[in-house]
């Protein structure tokens, strides 16, 4: 625990900003060059310097303007702690909280940035697997910051993350049995949309005895039933990423992304601006009939899967990272 005032090096602490299961969280000056800074020490300072530094590993293989940068790792005074850059604002629960269900555009808009986050740490062979409100900040500009990846890892590890590791609520039916996947990141980004849609979740943290129900998806009712202003294909996105079977469910943060910008609302053209074209003017790219035959098209495609080792790949990757063969 630190203190008001106590320095660690450079770095004086400033204020609390939070704790959760892994590390605290300090709010601290970098006394150098005058700036503020985000301290996390990890509670587990006994560990392996090695396993200490796979967060700060991790966060450096992501770097991204929607996921939180990491400036440094350092130990002082017998104490390990990463820096990051320091996002002034709130966390999205919070918000939802004060709030209670979004505005539909700024809900998309938000869905839209953590896909981007998404889609970049998928790409670099990295699963969060906490991903929830909770770990997402807000700035006063509406940028989002994906924060949080102290349970993240490599799927290179492994064939996929074996730890039972993340919050209940969130968390994608295989990864109960500790098989976290990209697509379980996609499930948990589903939950958040249904959230912050809604106000609500959809369940709550699912019981031993519930677990059947999770894996058959009788737990999970659509989000309009709660709010009817949810259009019909923005409700069909949702529940595409809540697939309780893997292979049913989007595979790419992508896919995701682009059924939401062909699905969102178009906002009024100031006055002046051209007119927008009539239905018989459109390619159909956001046509709901459109929209709706992708998806339809896309529940069929299955999991992908090296060929040679069998393990599950990121569906852009051209060569399995496991045994090295082309596909």
């Amino acid at each position: 625990m630190l203190f008001k005032g106590q320095t660690l090096g450079k770095y004086k602490i400033l204020a609390l900003l939070g704790s959760g299961g892994f590390g605290t969280v300090y709010l601290a000056q970098d006394t150098w060059i005058d700036k503020k800074v985000a301290i996390k020490v990890p509670h587990r300072q006994g560990l392996d310097f090695g396993e200490l530094l796979r967060e700060p590993r991790l966060l450096a293989s992501v770097s991204h303007p929607n996921i939180v940068a990491i400036t440094t790792a350092e130990k002082q005074d017998n104490v390990f702690f990463i820096v990051m850059e320091y996002v002034q604002g709130e966390t999205l629960e919070n918000i939802i909280g004060e709030k209670g269900a979004l505005d539909l555009n700024r809900a998309l808009d938000f869905t839209c940035q953590i896909c981007n986050a998404m889609d970049h740490a998928h790409r670099q062979g990295v699963i969060h697997r906490d991903l929830r409100p909770a770990n997402v900040l807000v700035t006063e500009n509406d940028m989002l910051k994906v924060a949080d990846f102290g349970t993240s890892r490599f799927l290179e590890i492994a064939a996929h993350g074996t730890t039972v590791i993340g919050s209940p609520p969130y968390m994608a039916p295989e990864q109960f049995h500790g098989k976290a996947v990209f697509a379980s990141d996609i499930y948990s980004l589903g939950i958040t949309m249904y959230q912050m849609l809604t106000g609500l979740l959809p369940y709550d943290a699912p019981a031993p005895s519930d677990l059947d129900k999770l894996m058959s998806g009788e737990l999970v009712s659509p989000p309009r039933l709660k709010n009817p202003a949810i259009p019909k294909t923005i409700n069909d996105i949702i529940m595409r990423a809540l697939a309780p079977d893997v292979t049913s469910r989007y595979q790419r943060a992508t896919d995701l992304l682009e059924d939401v910008l062909a699905a969102r609302p178009r906002r009024t053209p100031p006055a002046g601006a051209p007119a927008r074209p009539d239905a018989s003017q459109r390619t159909g790219r956001d046509d709901p009939h459109a929209i709706q035959t992708r998806l339809r098209a896309r529940e069929a495609l299955p999991a992908r899967f090296c060929w040679q080792c069998r393990k599950p790949l990121h569906a852009r990757t051209d060569r399995c990272p496991f045994c090295g063969e082309s596909q």
